[in-house]
């Protein structure tokens, strides 16, 4: 498998991913105290949105890299 494969397949991961959920959550542990032995604290869940033509941008330009990715363009 090529660099160029998994590019357009990571491409076209994320723009379905995009395109399905309307962007990425991911949770993050925050401290809130800190003081002597005793640690606190807090997760965040964080959602970076992913609007619909970005989503569609992605998957087209993942299917097209691994179409036209795959020839040999020596002559």
């Amino acid at each position: 498998m090529t660099a160029k494969s998994v590019v357009a397949i990571l491409l076209i991961v994320v723009g379905m991913a995009g395109l399905l959920y309307g962007g990425f959550t991911y949770t993050r542990e925050k401290s809130v105290v800190d003081v002597g032995p005793v640690h606190v604290t807090k997760q965040e869940h964080e959602k970076v949105p992913l609007p619909p033509l970005v989503g569609a941008l992605f998957l087209v330009s993942g299917v097209a890299l691994l179409i036209l990715g795959g020839k040999d363009s020596t002559a």
